[in-house]
């Protein structure tokens, strides 16, 4: 998740992945299109076009957290999000780190920083239009920015940075409670042109903050609150015809968009539909048929079909194995017992089987066995074992020893929670169950929806600790490209929510806290990235993460979707903004 991930996409060498393959096409004896190669995608653009008109399908296996720009947190929702909702920023469609650019989109350039960094100001474009025809200002923007992040019992699904971060933020009760339309007084609209943003604190990277689907405009009159999701007014090159909630999603072209005031953009189907709750496998199959074009949670192909395709030079030929930017992990609650000691999560970290786990999860091809909890490429990583055990399957003995410490030597029970539709993560928790068992461990599974997991079931810390769920499993990318991108929201204390927390070990650390608030106003970037390194080492001293493998993804690239290119912005999914659709002969 940003729940998401924003990181470098490299090419895998995983089970002869950078061998260039072909399709049966070569020999004639299939009417689907050729194969342009094992990774391609992430490399180039593949199968590029310029063809307008046609359907592009979609399906997921589950319903979306929500599609409200205001109230989602996964890497494929802001992904998707772009095609209706216009952040101030955004990043430029490209293969694998030249994806990672950083591009004006509702703004016409990046921020101006003054004040030593703590004011913040932009300039939208002039002439773009809500759905509706009338003439988005910076009041649209200021109003999206409040309701999102100042409203958290209502939208509790997304980030908080400029609740942190703006002046008065702690303060603001948000806009559903505070009536007056003069709302927050750190965010100025001296024009319907400009939006200024005053900060509490120096910030090197507000730039990304307004990459977020949260700066996207939402006309204060259309907003119904958590039901904005049902009908979202566009700004984008595509707007909502349907909205059947847990069964189907259908966008078809916005009149009012104007390519003048939008470079990024193309508008080349003439409908959009997305299918939801769909069979995991019937999706692979649909995808390699041509019936779907993407699935849109971008996680890869299911362990069945990954099995299918790396015996298959054919198949193989319409794959990409990006590194996610991700890091898969097991959140401890410190805050329920008794991994409220840390000698109790130590045990914890020397029980775990992380071979056993990556086995679980597809083998090396779906992620490298990881022990820190910044990935490889994301600025501040730095090789580090803090709990290593032999060929990483675990130390009953050392495990033994930290139980006795603190004072469970005869074990305890505990449970853990994983995602009911990534048959992955189920896999791999049950991995850890049998690891936990031979030190005296007794777990159990507790399984949850996707779409609701942080909403409802482990980004609720009550709910956590009513169920005595001492074990979150857990998939995170950086929200950006840097240490902080990546470190804030999971271990920062102010990033605990009492709902659609994502900082599941409720780790609130005086020193970590401390060393991320100093990095990010440091203009020093060497003095930054090493503040970072210093925070992993800190959480994996409190024993707060288990890192379990560094996320890489297998996804099937449907020859019949033009214009797929696998961005390293959104954890190595194709990006969404200017898929295409290849007829079927």
């Amino acid at each position: 998740m940003r729940r998401s991930a924003m990181a470098a996409v490299a090419v895998a060498s995983a089970a002869g992945l950078l061998l260039s393959a072909c399709s049966k096409a070569d020999d004639g004896t299939d009417d689907a299109p050729k194969g342009a190669g094992a990774n391609a995608a992430t490399k180039g653009v593949v199968n590029e076009s310029t063809a307008k008109g046609g359907t592009v399908t979609y399906a997921s296996s589950d319903a979306p957290e929500s599609l409200d720009p205001g109230n989602m947190y996964y890497a494929y929702g802001f992904n998707f999000s772009r095609l209706y909702a216009r952040p101030l920023m955004t990043f430029k469609p490209g293969a694998g780190e030249a994806g990672n650019e950083l591009v004006p989109d509702l703004a016409e350039s990046a921020g101006t920083p003054s004040d030593g960094g703590k004011t913040w100001t932009y300039k939208i474009r002039q002439g773009v239009k809500f759905e509706d025809g009338t003439v988005v200002t910076s009041k649209d923007v200021k109003y999206a920015v409040e309701r999102s992040n100042f409203a958290r019992d209502v939208l509790s699904s997304g980030p908080n940075y400029f609740q942190q971060l703006l002046a008065g933020g702690d303060k603001y009760k948000g806009p559903y409670k505070d009536k007056d339309e003069a709302g927050i007084a750190s965010i100025e609209t001296p024009d319907d042109n400009t939006v200024v943003f005053k900060l509490n604190k120096p910030f090197a990277d507000f730039d990304y903050l307004a990459s977020m689907p949260q700066t996207a405009a939402v006309p204060r009159a259309k907003d119904t609150g958590v039901d904005y999701t049902k009908k979202v007014v566009s700004t984008g090159s595509y707007k909502f015809e349907k909205y059947e909630e847990g069964k189907q999603i259908v966008l078809v072209r916005n009149p009012e968009w104007d390519a003048k005031t939008d470079p990024l953009r193309k508008q080349y189907p003439e409908k959009i539909v997305v299918n939801l709750k769909v069979n995991k496998a019937t999706i692979d199959k649909d995808v390699m048929s041509g019936d779907t074009m993407i699935d849109i949670q971008g996680t890869g192909v299911d362990a069945q079909t990954q099995a299918q395709v790396l015996k298959d030079k054919d198949q193989l030929a319409n794959t990409d194995n990006a590194l996610g930017g991700r890091l898969v992990y097991t959140a401890i609650n410190t805050k329920v017992a008794p991994f409220d000691n840390v000698e109790c999560r130590k045990a914890v970290q020397y029980a775990i089987d992380k071979t056993a786990v990556q086995t679980a999860m597809g083998g090396p091809i779906r992620g490298d066995i990881a022990s820190t909890v910044l990935p490889t490429d994301v600025s501040g990583y730095e090789k580090a074992d803090t709990y290593a055990t032999p060929d990483n399957k675990g130390d009953v003995t050392k495990a033994k020893e930290h139980l006795k410490a603190c004072g469970k030597e005869g074990g305890f029970k505990t449970s853990i929670s994983a995602r009911t539709d990534r048959q992955g993560e189920v896999d791999a928790a049950t991995a850890i169950v049998e690891a936990l068992k031979k030190v005296g461990i007794e777990a159990d599974i507790k399984q949850y929806p996707s779409g609701k997991y942080f909403s409802d079931y482990a980004g609720v810390p009550k709910f956590n600790k009513k169920n005595n769920i001492g074990l979150i499993m857990m998939q995170w990318g950086a929200d950006w490209p840097t240490g902080y991108g990546f470190l804030q929201q999971i271990v920062h204390g102010k990033a605990i929510g009492q709902a659609g927390n994502t900082n599941l070990s409720e780790l609130d650390d005086p020193a970590i806290n401390k060393l991320l608030d100093d990095a990010i106003g440091n203009t020093d970037e060497a003095a930054r990235t090493a503040a970072y390194t210093e925070v992993d080492k800190k959480v994996m001293e409190q024993a707060a993460i288990v890192p379990l493998t560094y996320f890489k993804v297998l996804l099937y690239r449907s020859p019949y979707a033009t214009n797929l290119v696998s961005s390293s912005a959104f954890s190595g999914q194709y990006d969404y903004l200017n898929i295409g659709v290849k007829e079927k002969k």
